[in-house]
C-alpha cells in the first residue's frame, strides 16, 4: 500500500496499463466495482468495529473500577474520564476527516498516534458509521483513482503522432 498519497501506477503506466486502484485496509481493490464478497466485508468492517468499540468501552469501564478501588480521588478519576472523552472525540473527527481528505501539516497520522492510542472508541467509531456508507476511504481512493484515469488518458491522447516531428515553442523544428 502506497502511503505518501495517490494512486499506484508508475510502474503500470509504463507497461502500458494505465495506474492502478491503491487497495483499502480490509476492502483490497473491491471497492472499484464493488465485487468480490463487497457488501459482505463492509457489513463485517461495521460489524467488527462496532464489536471492537463495545468491547473498549467494557475495558474502559473496567479500569474506572479499577480506580474506584484504588480510592485515588474523585479529581483522578475525573481527570481520567475527560481524557479519554477528549481524546476520543479527537480522535473521531480526525479519522473522519480522514476518509475524505490526505491528512497534511502537523495532522499527519505519525504525528496524531498517541492521540489515536488513547482515543481508540472514536476511532472504532468512526470506522464503524463510515462502514455503513460506504468503504472508509472509499471516497478519496476513488476521487483520486479517477483523477490519474484521466490524467492518464489525458496523457496518452496527446502521445499520438511522431514525436520527433514537434516544432519548438518558436515554430521551427527542434534541432538535434
Amino acid at each position: 500500500m502506497q502511503t505518501g498519497g495517490g494512486v499506484q501506477g508508475d510502474s503500470s503506466e509504463q507497461a502500458g496499463a494505465g495506474p492502478q486502484p491503491e487497495p483499502i485496509r480490509f476492502f483490497g481493490t473491491t471497492w472499484v466495482g464493488h465485487d468480490g464478497g463487497y457488501g459482505l466485508r463492509r457489513a463485517g468492517a461495521a460489524a467488527g468495529s462496532l464489536f471492537a468499540a463495545v468491547a473498549a468501552c467494557l475495558v474502559l469501564r473496567f479500569a474506572y473500577q479499577g480506580l474506584e478501588i484504588a480510592a485515588v480521588g474523585g479529581f483522578v478519576n475525573m481527570l481520567v474520564v475527560v481524557m479519554f472523552a477528549v481524546c476520543s472525540a479527537i480522535a473521531f473527527r480526525k479519522t473522519w476527516e480522514g476518509f475524505s481528505r490526505r491528512p497534511t501539516g502537523a495532522a499527519t497520522p505519525d504525528a496524531l498516534r498517541s492521540l489515536r492510542a488513547i482515543g481508540f472508541v472514536g476511532v472504532l467509531l468512526a470506522y464503524f458509521f463510515r462502514s455503513l456508507v460506504e468503504a472508509p476511504g472509499e471516497k478519496l481512493h476513488r476521487e483520486e483513482y479517477e483523477t490519474a484515469r484521466a490524467r492518464y488518458e489525458k496523457r496518452r491522447a496527446t502521445r499520438t503522432g511522431n514525436p520527433a516531428a514537434r516544432k519548438s515553442k518558436g515554430g521551427k523544428p527542434r534541432r538535434r
